[in-house]
């Protein structure tokens, strides 16, 4: 796993508490909930075990006290500008989420909730554009913590983000999971979960051995720590185990956030010098330079905004002190007056003097003859599973000979990203004009992919060829692909070795159909599992080979793969998550590509079991190919970009000339790089660039692989995928018998966890909502009938569901369900689902009579799959009625134990065709 150590770079640290509120309920209508005096404790700990940590210097961190929402903005864009190595922001207050649960807003001093059909949240950060100022910022790494009711909530917006570039910066780490609200504690001390971190900051984490406390603190470790104690002892409001979340691109980058209290250091060096590795090896003199004068301007801003501030009197000398407590003041009363004020700005206009004179002095010494101009900064755009191999590659090219110039000078930086294949080829064929200048929220590839690159690697030289512009449309964008790629990996299936083939023959020589076969005869529970096609060309790849040659019947091929929830967006992800479940992870097939089982099989800490490869022989291997990217009206540096790239490609590739790669030491290029992740040799044997233990379960020579992947064939797989099961149908039941008044109100409350879901499902899809309590005859009252509905209608036929004096019958309405869906679903494949959201306290309805038994054939026999969502810690018990039920039906049991509310969205979205 990579490690991110700040400790020597330019940091900046913004924690933001707040505890004092303009406006509260009941004296105002519109106010928040209530003041949080602990949280004002909050700052202070933190403060200390921060500075006491080494990591931030004092002067990094800045705390904002109850400030209103345009303060909070100011200083977090001050953070985010100055910031080059950690940007860390703390937020403790409180949260809110709309009715659908898919936004959180982090209230200010200001807040105000203006009700209506559609909450209105003023004064309040929406955290998606709080998300948007920090990705803007040059720190390497961002971490967020959030103390504050449904800052879980938090996890979908980071989820959103669709460029795995932002992703891979940003850590998220939430006080409790979504849809839950928690108390603040005892006012004077404070808040439960950020007193629990600060103590973990200050004493050190366990390891997972339980071996002791290692000196540092990772943000992973104190993620895990946080979450199993938090959750052993302390409860949510609504009585469930408060469980603190965190979110983590794959494969992680784990960031040193503290060193604990009595830790050794080594002698004669400053704590923020502390570290191993390249990531905090010593800067240059020159990069310490630019450090410094940033620092400088970015103090003397502070000074000269602090001091616009005063003069104005929107904040008072107090303003100064970052880490003393507010004086206590009646409402009302400003701080200082007019004299003070003018002595404050005095102070700090010498302040922003003195940092300027500084400033020019240090930069009038080190104007001299060896100082090096601004490198070229390339941007290279690659395929996701790609990412983190071509992220190495530029990472070592931009220390290298080749990249230096003399004075030790760069000649060029760069900038590597990925997104999703699909979209790219969209982008470059379809969207070139909006990419240079977008027009609309509708069509914005620099939103959805990234920036506008120089070079392109994509997984296949034919996924080059796919985005060609098809001439119709006028084009901004020319690609110039090299004619042949410069290294290749075979997709493989990647088998537990338990039930692997014991042979190497066994293992090559057959086709995936071939190898499916063997293995289901040695083993019937076992399955297989394939990314998404649309985010990676080794997907895509993965989908020509399972649909193979011909008239394919597509929905039979997607049914053998498929599998509960969306699919993993990278081969990379579906390795690391298999572990999470160790009975999944040993009766499943990965079908990925082989490098993989040699560069991904270390980004997850969890056991894994080992793993062989086999080799069908009609999947097209991957082939990195190098693309040079050119945009009309994009040549003002048009000869040193060119240059830049030229020598950039002749490293990566190994196309360099002699001379210039060696110089008496051992070859230099990217293919070593290449090498050691697990790539083979483009062309002849495809010999592995570099040797590896065959403990990894690859195969040297697996014989003849398959042909290459053709464009025509990648799109009609595509096509073929997207087109595979079309609109789909979902009948939700909605528990509403007396039980579930306490289980009612709010985006967490019944009504609105359906509500989140609805993002699945498109236009085009049908679905019904039904109300399930015995009032009479009928288990059940059509709550929305059944068809295609625009989401606000659905919403507000929700908001007018009630809890009714009666109790429910789940085996009458399920049984109801079942069968209305099967006659639906007769005369065609469409995906159908059944949703059943209960708190069970009417299971006895269920086990009555044979009830159970009776309900259980006739999930096993309309091939409905059927979600029991119980709104109860246990409900998936082995054994419970709803596990059962989800089991005979096909279907998956969700309970309170995990995230309720995201595997309810994923299954429905799985089964529409909405955009979430």
């Amino acid at each position: 796993m990579d490690r991110f150590d700040p400790r020597g770079k330019v940091n900046r640290a913004l924690l933001v508490g707040v505890s004092e509120y303009e406006f509260t309920r009941p004296k105002h209508r519109d106010g928040v909930p209530g003041q949080l005096p602990a949280v004002a404790h909050n700052l202070a700990v933190l403060v200390r075990a921060l500075e006491r940590g080494g990591v931030l210097r004092p002067l990094e961190i800045t705390v904002a006290r109850s400030p209103r929402l345009a303060d909070f903005r100011h200083s977090l864009r001050a953070a985010a500008d100055s910031a080059e190595g950690l940007l860390l922001l703390y937020f403790a207050g409180h949260g809110a989420v709309p009715s659908a649960g898919d936004e959180l807003w982090l209230q200010m001093r200001d807040a105000e909730v203006v009700r209506g059909e559609t909450a209105g949240f003023e004064g309040a950060a929406r955290f998606t554009n709080v998300l948007r100022i920090l990705a803007n910022s040059h720190a390497e790494r961002i971490v967020v913590v959030l103390d504050c009711c449904n800052a879980g909530n938090a996890a979908r917006v980071w989820e959103a983000v669709e460029r795995p570039d932002v992703r891979r910066r940003v850590s998220v780490l939430m006080s409790v999971q979504a849809n839950h609200r928690i108390d603040a504690g005892d006012a004077d001390t404070p808040t439960p979960f950020t007193a629990r971190m600060v103590e973990l900051l200050t004493s050190g984490v366990e390891d997972r051995e339980g071996e002791g406390r290692g000196d540092e603190v990772h943000f992973l470790a104190l993620a895990e720590a946080l979450r199993a104690y938090m959750s052993t002892h302390h409860r949510t409001e609504r009585g469930e185990a408060w469980e603190p979340q965190s979110r983590t691109e794959n494969p992680p980058v784990d960031v040193v956030l503290g060193i604990r209290a009595g830790a050794r250091r080594p002698v004669g060096s400053r704590a923020e010098a502390v570290g191993t590795g390249a990531a905090s090896r010593p800067t240059s003199g020159r990069r310490r330079h630019r450090a410094f004068v940033a620092r400088v301007r970015a103090a003397a801003a502070r000074a000269r905004a602090a001091a616009a501030r005063l003069w104005s009197g929107v904040v008072g000398p107090g303003a100064l002190r970052l880490s003393a407590a507010a004086p206590h003041r009646p409402p009302g009363h400003a701080p200082g007056g007019r004299s003070t004020r003018r002595a404050a700005v005095v102070l700090l206009v010498l302040a922003a003097a003195l940092g300027l004179v500084g400033y020019f002095v240090v930069d009038n010494a080190a104007s001299d003859r060896s100082a090096c101009g601004p490198p070229v900064e390339l941007r290279l755009l690659t395929d996701p599973d790609l990412e983190s191999t071509v992220r190495k590659a530029a990472d070592t090219y931009l220390t290298s000979a080749a990249n230096t110039m003399g004075g030790g000078c760069r000649r060029s930086g760069i900038t590597v990203y990925g997104a999703g294949s699909a979209a790219v080829v969209a982008g470059l064929r379809d969207q070139s004009d909006p990419w240079q200048r977008p027009v609309s929220d509708d069509t914005d590839p620099q939103r959805d992919i990234g920036p506008q690159p120089d070079i392109w690697i994509p997984g296949t030289r034919a996924t080059a060829v796919r985005a060609r512009s098809s001439g119709v449309a006028r084009t901004y964008v020319t690609l110039e692909p090299d004619a042949a790629p410069f290294a290749y990996s075979p997709m493989v299936l990647s088998l537990p070795q338990g039930i692997a083939e014991d042979s190497q023959r066994d293992r090559t020589g057959d086709s995936l159909a071939g190898l499916r076969a063997k293995l289901a005869r040695r083993d019937k529970s076992a399955s297989v599992r394939r990314p998404d096609p649309e985010y990676t060309d080794s997907a895509l790849l993965a989908t020509v080979g399972l649909y193979g040659p011909g008239r394919a019947d597509v929905g039979r091929a997607e049914g053998s793969v498929a599998q509960t929830g969306p699919p993993a967006p990278t081969a990379g992800d579906l390795l690391c998550t298999l572990p999470d479940n160790a009975d999944t992870d040993r009766s499943t097939a990965a079908l990925v590509p082989e490098f993989l089982m040699v560069s991904g099989v270390g980004c997850d800490r969890t056991t894994r079991t080992p793993r062989m490869a086999e080799y069908p022989d009609d999947v097209p291997g991957l082939t990195p190919t190098f693309v040079r990217v050119r945009w009309t009206g994009g040549d003002k540096d048009e000869a040193a970009r060119d240059d830049a790239v030229r020598r950039f490609h002749d490293w990566l590739t190994g196309t360099g000339d002699a001379d210039e790669k060696n110089s008496g030491k051992e070859v230099d290029n990217g293919l070593a790089v290449f090498g050691q992740d697990g790539f083979r040799a483009p062309s002849g044997s495809h010999a592995f660039l570099a040797a590896h233990d065959s403990a990894t379960g690859l195969i040297s020579d697996p014989g003849r692989p398959a042909g290459a992947a053709g464009a025509e064939a990648m799109d009609t797989a595509l096509n073929q995928y997207r087109n595979a099961k079309g609109p789909g149908r979902v009948l939700f039941l909605l528990d509403s018998s007396g039980s579930m008044a306490g289980l009612w109100q709010g985006p967490g409350g019944a009504p609105g966890i359906l509500k989140q879901s609805l993002g699945g499902l498109g236009t085009q899809d049908e679905y019904g909502v039904w109300s399930v309590a015995s009032l009479g005859r009928s288990p059940y009252a059509e709550l929305l009938p059944f068809g295609p509905h625009k989401r606000g209608d659905a919403e507000r036929a929700l908001d007018g569901a009630a809890v009714k004096d009666a109790e429910a019958d789940p085996y009458g309405a399920l049984k109801a369900a079942l069968d209305t869906m099967a006659q639906k679903g007769r005369d065609d494949d469409r995906p159908e689902l059944i949703v059943f959201l209960t708190d069970d306290e009417d299971d006895n309805h269920l086990t009555a009579k044979g009830h159970l038994d009776e309900l259980l054939t006739s999930a096993r026999t309309k091939g409905v799959p059927v979600v029991m969502a119980a709104l109860d810690s246990g409900g998936c018990a082995k054994g419970r009625p709803d596990q059962r039920i989800s089991d005979a039906s096909g279907g998956r049991c969700l309970d309170t134990k995990g995230d309720l509310v995201a595997g309810l969205r994923d299954e429905v979205a799985r089964t529409g065709t909405g955009d979430e």
